[in-house]
């Protein structure tokens, strides 16, 4: 019962529940009333006040291994995620790593959120959304003043386009040029091809993984992608097509390049994922590359765009043309798939991620 009496839990926070259940298939709770504590007998009572005392330490913490752990981490993922973060083999590559660094890391899903307490830091291993519950565990994570990747504000600052575009240009960092469009105005195709250039790619704030965003080249095309795209958001981006083979993808960790990887456009496609009508997705091919052979230019491009950011985990996506580099976009939570970006460092990366989180517990507690 243990998974059911967390969920109610989860949903009816409430210290003391009466819970109802009957012997039909489906809808087996009958019932959920909240109790006075006066209700319960003597017994009960001393029951629920060492159930409150073990809670206000940790909730519900599982046995103990044998071994004791110097660190909990919790990996938050999502198992029926259609392009995570992390696949399975790169999440038991944390797992395992973590233990030979007295480490007890523990995948956990968004049902067992009202676990986050047991743990010392919490690891961010599902595609993250504002007014998601990625982003209310980071925030629950970081008021708990558990260590957290990806904190809240790099969440913020990541997943919003026309955020990165303001603080980019601001700090007059390179990406293709752009233009807001609102709901509320009158959008011409014909004066923004004339600042843009044609095609124009369309993007919604907060799409992720090439959702959100599409090519146009043509009156028709534009106004039919600002009917659909404006039903999901009040404001567009729209930026000038800059076509390339590749985009580089640099993968930094408290302003330190952790690997880079040349992540190729889809086969006939313009992107690196290719969303088909039928619901079938497809990607590019991709190429890791040691840090040392990657052009200077594009190394500076990133560290400088990720100082804006904060000191977490990023991957900034840039296309290099001539010798310049763009910013295409920063992401809170890059990917780490095994035999891809640790394809040059093998655990080490792993490794290095983990490490993070170990002196910034230390950092912690010493202070």
């Amino acid at each position: 019962m243990e998974k059911v009496t967390r969920n109610i839990f989860e949903q009816f926070h409430s210290p003391v529940l009466r819970v109802t259940f009957n012997s039909n298939e489906r809808n087996q709770i009958e019932s959920i009333l909240q109790l006075k504590i006066s209700e319960l007998n003597d017994t009960q009572q001393d029951e629920f006040a060492n159930a409150l005392d073990n809670f206000s330490k940790k909730v519900w913490r599982e046995p103990r291994a044998k071994k004791p752990y110097r660190y909990d981490l919790a990996i938050l993922h999502d198992p029926e995620e259609q392009f995570p973060p992390s696949d399975k083999r790169a999440l038991n590559r944390f797992i395992d790593i973590a233990k030979k660094m007295n480490i007890n890391a523990e995948l956990i899903t968004s049902e067992e959120s009202n676990r986050l307490m047991e743990f010392d830091a919490l690891f961010i291993r599902q595609t993250t959304e504002l007014n998601h519950v990625t982003f209310h565990l980071a925030q629950k994570a970081a008021q708990a003043d558990l260590v957290v990747i990806d904190d809240p504000i790099s969440i913020i600052r990541c997943t919003n386009k026309v955020y990165l575009k303001e603080l980019l240009d601001k700090e007059q960092i390179d990406t293709p040029k752009s233009v807001l469009l609102f709901n509320s105005n009158q959008n011409s195709y014909e004066q923004i091809s004339d600042q843009l250039g044609s095609p124009i790619v369309i993007k919604i704030p907060d799409g992720s993984f090439s959702h959100g965003v599409k090519k146009v080249k043509n009156k028709e095309e534009f106004d039919s992608t600002l009917e659909n795209l404006f039903k999901k958001s009040a404001i567009l981006l729209a930026q000038e097509y800059i076509p390339t083979d590749y985009d580089w993808r640099i993968g930094v960790l408290n302003k330190e390049p952790i690997y880079a990887c040349k992540y190729y456009m889809a086969k006939g496609h313009w992107q690196i994922y290719n969303h088909k009508s039928s619901g079938k997705s497809s990607s590019g091919n991709y190429e890791t590359v040691p840090i040392y052979q990657v052009p200077k230019s594009v190394i500076r491009t990133a560290l400088r765009a990720t100082s804006l950011i904060g000191k977490g985990l990023y991957g900034v996506d840039l296309k290099q043309i001539e010798g310049k580099c763009y910013i295409i976009e920063i992401n809170d939570n890059p990917n780490i798939d095994f035999g891809v970006e640790d394809a040059i460092l093998g655990d080490e990366l792993y490794g290095k991620i983990l490490r993070e989180f170990v002196i910034r517990l230390e950092q912690k507690h010493s202070q």
